[in-house]
């Protein structure tokens, strides 16, 4: 067979599918492009998950040693985990991708299949983690009502199961969330976690905190991180809301609790290879812009204050923290007024029927937030 014969022809097909292809990437980085331009310049309070790495942090991803974190080689990792740690006076932690993944790790460690969790109604690991206790731990939950997004300890003790009767699933968890987002950022009153802590080791039951925005919690509780963390047995912290990481949170507890919960990281598919470059992120959130949080629950309430003499907005929810939730004269007017905040360089999101939420962060400036009351004071 002669050389040219083996070697194959152009199929013409092929190329009309690969300038198919590279014509859709066109249309897709234009899409892209185009909407980040149209954000690019606009308020945006719909979360504290938009803030962007400063120019300091992202300096500190780009030179941070890295190794084998599935190895439990990465420094960083390692470095970041054992900071964490400590914060809370916890013995170890684990470095995760997302908190939806932190708390759905606690939850698969302190239950077994056909066990019950307890948490608010309203409570992140419920609503807002696509079904995961079901799905992941095949966990039953039992939920409570409370003010504002918090439960109360006087309600725990009619909803353990008696665990003789074989009709009913075994109480294994108890959960909060501070702070609550579904409640405007409320946090819980130390002494009522205190006792909701004091019952849980009666009843020989574990305490897992989400705490997506505990850091801002602390910035209104005034605790001792490490105080606070003995009240639980398990701690989930996120890095990437006020924080301004871009990524990941942290998972803390025992060395056996992490041991375990490492193990199940794997099986979801969450380990991660030379993952110091993200994990610098949160090293340089944690020790540089925690104490900045109290910005963040200034600017909030400046947007409260501003809203609650609106004649559109019936009520707000109290603000202590970085969240403001708005209650609308109209319920269904409520989407009106999302889109012409839009249109004047406010961006916000709807928080159920006739309910408006702005989150305050790190990307957001006194000039954003004069700006913002400006506009809203014009609506």
């Amino acid at each position: 067979m002669e050389a040219n014969n083996m070697v194959p022809k152009p199929n013409p097909e092929k190329k009309v599918s690969r300038d198919a292809k590279n014509a859709t990437v066109g249309i897709i980085q234009n899409i892209i492009f185009t909407l980040y331009t149209k954000i690019a310049g606009m308020i945006d309070l719909r979360s504290d998950t938009v803030t962007k790495p400063t120019q300091a942090m992202r300096q500190a991803m780009a030179n941070a040693p890295v190794g084998d974190d599935v190895f439990n080689e990465d420094p960083t990792v390692l470095e970041l985990e054992a900071y964490a740690a400590a914060i809370f006076g916890k013995e170890a932690a684990l470095f995760c991708a997302s908190g939806t993944q932190t708390n759905q790790i606690a939850i698969m460690v302190h239950t077994t299949p056909g066990g019950e969790v307890i948490c608010h109604e309203e409570s992140h690991i419920y609503k807002y983690e696509g079904g995961g206790i079901a799905r992941n731990s095949m966990a039953s939950v039992k939920l409570l009502k409370g003010n504002h997004g918090r439960i109360c300890v006087d309600d725990l003790p009619n909803a353990i199961n008696n665990p003789a009767d074989v009709h009913l699933p075994l109480t294994q968890l108890v959960s909060v969330e501070d702070t609550a987002n579904r409640g405007g950022g409320a946090v819980y009153d130390i002494h009522e976690l205190k006792k909701i802590a004091s019952f849980c080791r009666d009843s020989n039951l574990p305490l897992h905190l989400d705490g997506a925005r505990v850091f801002n919690a602390l910035m209104v509780n005034k605790q001792d991180p490490k105080h606070y963390g003995e009240l639980f047995d398990s701690i989930s912290i996120c890095l990437s809301k006020g924080l301004g990481a871009p990524v990941g949170s942290i998972l803390l507890g025992s060395a056996d609790f992490i041991i375990r919960a490492r193990r199940i990281r794997k099986v979801l598919g969450g380990g991660m290879r030379q993952a110091g470059i993200i994990a610098a992120g949160g090293l340089y959130a944690l020790t540089h812009h925690v104490s900045r949080l109290s910005l963040d629950h200034k600017h909030a309430s400046e947007l409260g204050a501003c809203l609650m003499n609106l004649s559109w907005v019936k009520e707000i929810y109290p603000v202590e923290t970085n969240i403001v939730v708005a209650v609308l004269t109209v319920a269904s007017y409520r989407d009106q007024y999302i889109d012409k905040l839009k249109q004047r360089g406010i961006l916000c999101i709807a928080f159920g029927p006739g309910m408006i939420r702005f989150v305050t962060h790190l990307d957001i400036s006194e000039q954003d937030i004069q700006q913002t009351i400006s506009v809203l004071k014009s609506l």
